[in-house]
Order: C-alpha cells, then structure tokens, then sequence
C-alpha cells in the first residue's frame, strides 16, 4: 500500500486529458514511480512509500494558534501556548506541516543541500493544505529572500520554490519582489534565539519602488523550516513597517521542543 502527500487533486487544475494520461502510463513503464525520500517503490510519482509517510509527524489541532506548535491534550477551544503569551511574535500566525524530524528533516534537508529542487512539488503541495486558513485570508504571497551572494552559491532559493508551488495550487499571486534581503548574516545554525535575532537586525527590507503595491496588503510568508522563529520575525517586521496590514508565515516543518 502506497500513501501520497497529494492523492486529492487540486480543484485549480484541469484534469488530465486523455493523451495525457496515456503519455504519463508510457512514462511509467519506462520511469516507475519512485518515494521521493527513500527511493522505494510507490504508485504515484512525486509520493511518499507508506514507511516514509509513518516517518512524518504531522501537525494538526491541538496547537497554539499564534505558533502553531502543537499542545499534547485537546481542551476543545482555541489557545494560546505560554510561549506565545510571554513572547508575542511579530507575525500573526504561523502554521506548518510536520514536526521537523524524521522524514520531514530528511526531506527539506535534501532538497536545500543536495539540488533536490523537484521535492518543492511534493512539499509545496503538503504546504498548500496545512495553511489552507492562512490562504483563505493572504493577499500575496512572499518568500523569505536569500541574500544575493548566498543565493549565488546555492543557485536557487528554497523558499521561492515551494512559494511558487503553494501559489500555483492555491491561486493566491507570488510577489518576491516585496522583500529584499539586504545583509549578509551569517548562518543561523548552532546560534541561540538571541545570537539569531542580533544576526538578522536590519537583515531584510521593502524596497521604496515596492511599497505603493504592499500597502494594506496580507502577507503570506514562506519560508522551508521555522526554528526560533527569528527569521520570521525579522521579516515579518520589514513587511509591516513597509505598510503591510498583517504577516502571517507558513512552513513545511518546524522544530518543536519538549516543554
């Protein structure tokens, strides 16, 4: 048995013609469909094989509605984590799909280090639906921009990837041109939250020429993982300061520790 990260079709895209669907069976003699995690066997391409699937800890309700960290036990009415109480983010809300371990870890990891640029679908998709609520209220979608130089030696953009996907499943309009990152940080693993925040003042900006088309906008922000929540933060306040009316941010994982 085989379990898909995108077995409902999209109700923006057309189905599949005829010769289509002949040309995609031809393919799959010749290229059979493979997990996208473990290279196993699946029935659909760009899927998940059943272990890969049990590897992935989703994240649904109970969580913070500010954070989107899951709670243990379900009280039955929406609630706010201590973290979030003691902590109020800059962002409205964040949402993400998975826990970022396991299989969720491997998969962004591949994708951002080893050119595995073809997982954005898969994710971007996953990603689609875990903020379907989020997109329900956005206006324009934007994606946490790399740095010119890094984006230079990496040669793409993780975040632009899985934004376009989440816009071309969503119909919400990508806009990267609303938020530039205008200093070279240095990289945000292994630095505390507070190293983290001291790292990306000042990190990112609105361009002047980008501020007539922001204004009174809701932003949706992309990003691939959220950990402190710092680079959402810092981005978020660039957004609202440039004269967005709200910022919220959606994931495909993000780290969740023991409380």
């Amino acid at each position: 048995m085989t379990l898909e990260p995108h077995l409902n079709p999209s109700p923006f895209k057309p189905a599949l013609s005829f010769s289509a669907r002949l040309v995609k069976a031809a393919l799959g003699l010749v290229y059979p469909p493979s997990c996208i995690a473990c290279q196993g066997a699946t029935g659909e391409p760009h899927g998940l094989c059943a272990h890969c699937w049990a590897g992935i800890r989703f994240i649904e309700r109970p969580f913070c509605e500010r954070l989107g960290t899951p709670f243990q036990v379900d009280l039955g009415q929406p609630l706010l984590s201590p973290a979030a109480i003691a902590d109020p983010p800059v962002f409205g809300r964040a949402r993400a799909v998975a826990e970022y371990d396991g299989t969720a870890s491997l998969l962004v990891h591949r994708m951002k280090y080893n050119d595995r640029l073809e997982l954005a679908r898969a994710l971007g998709t996953m990603m689609t639906r875990a903020g379907a609520e989020l997109l329900a209220d956005a206006d324009v979608i934007v994606p946490v921009p790399l740095h010119r130089w890094r984006l230079w030696r990496r040669r793409f953009n993780q975040a632009m990837a899985l934004a376009g996907i989440v816009s071309r499943e969503s119909s919400v309009p990508c806009d990267p041109s609303l938020l530039h990152r205008v200093k070279h940080t240095r990289r945000q693993v292994g630095l505390t939250k507070t190293q983290r925040q001291e790292n990306l003042q000042g990190a990112f900006r609105v361009p002047p020429e980008a501020k007539a088309k922001l204004k009174g906008k809701r932003v949706l922000l992309i990003d691939d993982v959220l950990t402190t929540g710092s680079t959402a933060n810092a981005a978020a306040r660039a957004l609202l300061r440039g004269g967005a009316a709200s910022v919220d941010i959606l994931a495909f994982a993000r780290v969740v520790t023991e409380a």
